[in-house]
């Protein structure tokens, strides 16, 4: 790429004032340029989100009369389905935000920001140089950009972010403009690299252990043994004929499988304000807390009724992907326990013991789904009795019930 490329050995120690002097008109004031990296490593930029950053960065680098019609910052970050965040300001325009997908690369591969990524240097481009390769992106496009500043923000460790600066101005921008750039370029990453930790330890945690533990460990709440205890509609999911899956299939064609049939039950759940919190094996269990009781087993109820829906939309040559599903309402304890430092946040609780053996009569009876009497009681749904039965664990049979819609 026949980018021209500025490295801040070279411009970085040099004097602001002696640049600007030469370049004039345009002289920036030192104190000025003094009150921007101020206000980046101050409390008011520590508070503000990523939008209001971009923003905030803009209008004050305009103020000191940079011809700025584009400023960028694409933030890289660790997550499952997101390998970063494009946010995007210009001059009387709302701030974008696009989350990228990793299969969203390929355009980026092939532009100058990839040259500045990789490189670890500022990288200028041209419009006018052929190969300047930026032009085509989504956030440059039909804007008539000049000139491209492209400056990595290097962490200690991880990924490489990008910050870019856009000009529609003949010329570009002045070597006094430039190193201005470079010059608050050291608050600037500081201010992107503590936006970018927050976003990794949040996603993190979410995808990990979900929001709502998610909340409890940020809050501190991560000591053994603190125990909170809760009323919540809970559901267990379980993956029917999975050993004998296990034994016929391929190990990688298992694990396919699994997750076709995780992309059912998950996004269910969350579309109805649950929240999964554990996977075991081929089961899942999740509740739906912050609801009152009819509220939370009616959704409870809805998620159930969507994950058969979909799972049944799934076809495949080699295997067919059924459910049982177990409903219950009750209290659950909910808290961190294991040892030293290995813990695992966790429900416990006889309802949580009663929801497990409502889940063994439906893999018994081969039910697609089952509920007890007490989230019976909440659901709007008219549910039948399917009689009494021995639970292990419990010294009276248990009276369940079904749809009449999937009784069998």
């Amino acid at each position: 790429m026949t980018s021209a490329s500025l490295h801040s050995a070279a411009i970085g120690g040099a004097d602001i004032r002696n640049v600007a002097i030469a370049d004039r008109p345009g002289t920036i004031s030192p104190n000025a340029m003094l009150g921007l990296i101020e206000w980046l490593s101050g409390d008011e930029c520590h508070a503000l989100d990523e939008a209001g950053l971009i923003s905030g960065l803009g209008r004050r680098l305009r103020s000191l009369g940079l011809p700025l019609n584009r400023l960028t910052l694409h933030l890289m970050t660790l997550h499952p389905e997101i390998i970063g965040r494009t946010i995007a300001g210009a001059p009387g325009e709302p701030i974008e935000i696009h989350d990228r997908d990793h299969g969203a690369a390929a355009p980026f591969m092939k532009s100058a920001l990839h040259e500045a990524m990789v490189t670890r240097q500022t990288v200028v481009a041209s419009s006018h140089d052929p190969h300047g390769g930026w032009d085509h992106l989504d956030i440059f496009v039909g804007r008539s950009l000049v000139e491209l500043m492209i400056v990595p923000l290097c962490n200690g460790d991880g990924p490489v972010s990008l910050a870019t600066f856009a000009t529609t101005r003949p010329g570009g921008f002045t070597p006094s403009e430039k190193l201005v750039i470079e010059r608050i370029i050291p608050p600037l990453r500081n201010a992107c690299e503590l936006r970018t930790l927050r976003q990794i330890e949040l996603s993190l945690l979410d995808t990990y252990v979900g929001p709502m533990t998610a909340q409890r460990i940020l809050a501190g709440n991560i000591r053994k043994g603190e125990i909170e205890t809760m009323q919540a509609a809970l559901l267990l999911c379980d993956l029917r004929g999975f050993t004998e899956l296990s034994n016929r299939l391929p190990s990688e064609r298992v694990l396919e499988l699994l997750n076709a049939y995780f992309d059912a039950v998950v996004p269910a759940v969350v579309l109805k304000g649950g929240e999964v919190l554990k996977f075991m094996g081929d089961a899942v269990l999740a509740c739906f807390p912050g609801y009152d009781a009819e509220q939370a087993s009616n959704a409870a109820l809805e998620a159930a009724t969507t994950i058969h829906r979909r799972m049944a939309d799934l076809a495949f040559p080699d295997a067919r992907l059924q459910a049982g599903i177990a409903l219950h309402y009750g209290a659950v304890s909910y808290g961190n326990i294991g040892s030293g430092r290995r813990l695992d946040f966790t429900v416990i609780g006889p309802d949580v013991n009663l929801l497990s053996r409502i889940q063994g009569v439906c893999s018994d009876l081969n039910h697609p789904m089952l509920m007890s009497g007490a989230f019976r009681d909440q659901v709007r749904e008219r549910a039948v009795s399917i009689g009494e039965h021995d639970l292990k664990g419990f010294t009276t049979p248990i009276e369940l019930f079904s749809l009449p819609a999937t009784g069998s």
